[in-house]
């Protein structure tokens, strides 16, 4: 078991906090759209894109620091 404050449980808090304001930022999009701003919804909806390419990337990254500590 890692240590409570290893480099792959830091990152991970990381990673978990950043899905949270994806979700926070994606309900904010949502408002935003309902509300009339579509080009402004269109425009986070982009942003968001990036998020959750990223997000897939770094959990990969995790899963490899993980095993490697497990060696």
């Amino acid at each position: 078991m890692p240590a409570p404050y290893s480099l792959p449980d830091m990152l991970e808090r990381i990673y978990e906090n950043q899905l949270a304001l994806e979700a926070a930022i994606m309900e904010l999009s949502m408002w935003t759209a309902n509300q009339g701003g579509a080009q402004t919804d269109e425009n986070v909806r982009g942003a968001l894109e990036t998020i959750d390419e990223n997000a897939g990337h770094i959990k990969q990254a995790l899963a490899r620091l993980r095993a490697q500590n497990r060696e």
